[in-house]
């Protein structure tokens, strides 16, 4: 599955009618926007959805016209507001951990696309739909966004990665509480702890996720996307083989036609010209 080499043009994924049940998928001017689309269910995540979220973001791996990635939710009420109940009770034992490690295989394909992922949370963004904007690379949120990981009242944990990425994200004590009281987190006290990048008004979501896309695009793309490995290859890791990674990526981009240009058009004064 491939877009077209025009940039500027209007591309609506997929190219095979029919492929997406639960996913609205357009790229335009480097920019791709997928819509999760179950509102009926608050864009709950079902085994299907996270099928063609793996596709989508593999055909986005392979687009050279895709630069940067925005993913939202159908709807005002919900970006997602967690899984599939009905699916989740039918589970027991080993069935859990494959349903568990499912998951986890997708959210990690998102988290490590050398594209910039965005979420643009409009909602609920609760259980799965938090892990799912914690793979993300920013969150943007609405200021109606509601956050949490309410498995605990369900008699489960998150299992596609909350108890993870949430502790890296706003601190392992402030993590536990969410996880331990399932309680709602509102959009600002979400950016005051670092869950989320920005609150903006409801109405200019998509509008602010564009243009913090396009800044993005500013930049070198290969940069972008180094920048985006040393970060993640080195999370979790002693300063100095994290250090021993950037220095390896650094010099990976010094090699590269983008770097010339980079250097040249400021010392030149003008933009430069990223191919």
């Amino acid at each position: 599955m491939t877009c077209t080499d025009n940039p500027t043009t209007l591309v609506v994924y997929p190219m095979d009618a029919g492929q997406y049940q639960n996913l609205q998928v357009a790229v335009e001017e480097g920019i791709a926007v997928v819509q999760i689309s179950r509102p009926e269910v608050l864009n709950a995540l079902n085994a299907r959805l996270l099928d063609e979220l793996e596709s989508a973001f593999q055909a986005f791996g392979q687009d050279q016209s895709v630069r940067v990635v925005i993913v939202t939710g159908a709807g005002e009420k919900a970006f997602v507001a967690g899984a599939d109940i009905k699916e989740l009770s039918r589970l027991e034992g080993l069935a859990g951990r494959v349903y568990s490690v499912r998951g986890q295989k997708v959210f990690n394909t998102i988290e490590s696309c050398t594209k910039p992922v965005i979420a643009a949370v409009n909602g609920y963004c609760l259980g799965g739909g938090c892990e799912l904007a914690l793979a993300c690379h920013m969150r943007i949120a609405s200021e109606k966004a509601r956050f949490g990981q309410p498995e605990v009242k369900l008699g489960l944990i998150p299992g596609y990665g909350g108890t993870q990425r949430l502790p890296r994200l706003v601190g392992t004590g402030r993590a536990i509480e969410i996880l331990l009281t399932g309680d709602v987190v509102e959009a600002k006290e979400a950016e005051r702890i670092g869950l989320v990048n920005r609150v903006v008004p409801a109405g200019e979501l998509l509008d602010y996720c564009r243009q913090l896309a396009k800044k993005i695009m500013a930049n070198g793309p290969l940069a972008t996307g180094l920048a985006l490995q040393s970060v993640y290859s080195g999370a979790g890791l002693p300063l100095e083989p994290a250090l021993e990674i950037e220095a390896g990526l650094f010099g990976l981009a010094c090699g590269t036609d983008q770097m010339t240009e980079g250097t040249k058009a400021f010392l030149e004064k003008r933009k430069p010209e990223f191919k």
